[in-house]
């Protein structure tokens, strides 16, 4: 006796919409519970989904290419058993409801297909045809746009792109009746409402094309998936937090040669101590400190959410770019944990093993170059986070103590925040304070 069982995406987190990549299976394959039957890739990483139950693959409900969310029929699993309980009958279709005769004005001309007019288009714009087809529609920036997850349903069912229409929201969100001005305007006069932004953003006019093949030879390189969808949340960030930055320094000299004691007990442990857990765990206890760094600006932009929760994502480099894996409850945990932490995430992360869960829910971003070079730069703000912190190489530098100089090991700090929610005063506290943690590490004590 055999069930027909349907395997479905499990919960992914708050991803939707994720491309498959890579289908494992096929019909007749008998897998076991928990193989792997696609890899999925989201925005910073792939996964793999796994069967919940053994059988056999009876049919495949997805390909290359598709993309499913939560809950989406990856395939049937054909279950053997005594003990599986039969399908249930399939229930009678109801009678098919007479059609309307189509109206004059819907029937076509002799020797060619009726047009179908869009359901959605019939039904809320009382117009013939979408204002733009599906296939015109960019994705990524779609879904990037500032909406709600009904306003995208109904931008989607007419067809409109939504990286097209400015929102008349709270900080440009994007409504329902802006989605249908959109459209009133681009079938009324062909072009989009006069607010509506250029393709360079925000109103901004695009940079101009150039055909560089003019001057010499050249290359054409796509960029990576991660550059793709992370570009767009980058250029939306800067556009959106008015970004300053402020540097410090850091003597890092007992810190350094504390870390270099604990090289012994950490190989034994097999954790590797780095610069950077002793960095995220100074920064737990400046936010701590301050914790208007330890928030969100609100949407409507006149509250501030302060979190009671200490996660730090740390940028990570691959080969295909940055990622941001996040260190959870790092206030909870000691510097080997979160030594230890950092690892596996890192690890993950260049396998392109990580889980949504494991990009979710910071509350602060630490981004290193300590380990490449430079003296400072300009990190942006990850929203809706309100600060960030970029560190730089350290390096021996001579400081004026007790009459005279002695050589300092000083790490460069570079803290960009929003200046809507932290002024300069309160910055220059917060990097002050973690510099003073970062000196002296008995202050974590207090």
């Amino acid at each position: 006796m055999a069930n027909v069982k349907e395997i479905k995406v499990p919960d992914i987190g708050d991803f939707s919409d994720v491309d498959v990549i890579e289908v494992l299976v096929s019909p007749g394959d008998k897998i076991q519970a928990e193989d792997s039957l696609i890899t999925l890739e989201s925005d910073k990483a792939t996964m793999e989904v796994p069967s919940s139950d053994s059988g056999v693959v009876k049919e495949l409900k997805v390909k290359v290419g598709d993309k499913v969310s939560e809950g989406s029929v990856v395939l049937l699993l054909e279950i053997s058993g005594e003990g599986a309980p039969e399908a249930p009958p399939p229930a009678e279709a109801p009678p098919p409801a007479e059609e309307p005769a189509p109206t004059p004005a819907a029937q076509a001309p002799a020797g060619e297909a009726p047009a179908v007019p869009h359901p959605q288009s019939v039904r809320n714009m009382e117009v013939d045809t979408a204002p733009v087809t599906p296939a015109q529609i960019d994705r990524d920036a779609h879904r990037l746009a500032h909406a709600s997850p009904a306003v995208r349903h109904f931008a989607r069912e007419l067809g409109v792109d939504l990286s097209g229409v400015t929102g008349s929201g709270p900080k440009g969100r994007i409504l329902r009746d802006d989605v249908t001005a959109y459209v009133k305007a681009v079938m009324e006069g062909g072009t989009a409402p006069a607010g509506a932004p250029a393709p360079g953003g925000a109103g901004i006019p695009p940079i101009p094309p150039v055909d560089f093949a003019k001057f010499g030879e050249i290359e054409r390189k796509p960029l990576t998936r991660i550059q793709k969808l992370s570009g767009p949340n980058l250029h939306r960030s800067w556009l959106n937090v008015p970004h300053v930055t402020q540097f410090d320094q850091a003597d890092i000299t007992e810190m350094e040669d504390f870390r270099k004691s604990l090289k012994a007990e950490g190989e034994k442990r097999g954790v590797k101590l780095t610069p950077l857990a002793f960095l995220i765990k100074a920064s737990a206890a400046a936010l701590k400190q301050y914790p208007t760094f330890n928030a969100s600006l609100a949407p409507e932009g006149d509250a501030l959410i302060l979190k009671k929760y200490y996660n730090i994502g740390v940028a990570v480099d691959t080969p295909e770019g940055l990622v941001v894996p996040v260190v959870k409850d790092v206030d909870k945990k000691s510097l080997f944990e979160i030594a230890a932490d950092l690892q596996i995430l890192s690890q993950k992360a260049r396998d392109k093993k990580m889980s949504p869960a494991d990009m979710q829910g910071s509350c602060f971003t630490i981004s290193s170059l300590g380990g490449i070079g430079g003296t400072a730069f300009t990190p942006i703000v990850n929203a809706p986070e309100v600060a960030i912190l970029g560190v730089s190489r350290s390096s021996m530098q001579p400081v004026w103590q007790d009459g005279q100089f002695v050589p300092r090991l000083m790490l460069p700090l570079s803290l960009s925040y929003d200046h809507r929610v932290i002024d300069g005063a309160l910055a220059a506290r917060f990097t002050t304070y973690l510099s003073a943690v970062l000196s002296d590490l008995r202050r974590l004590l207090l």
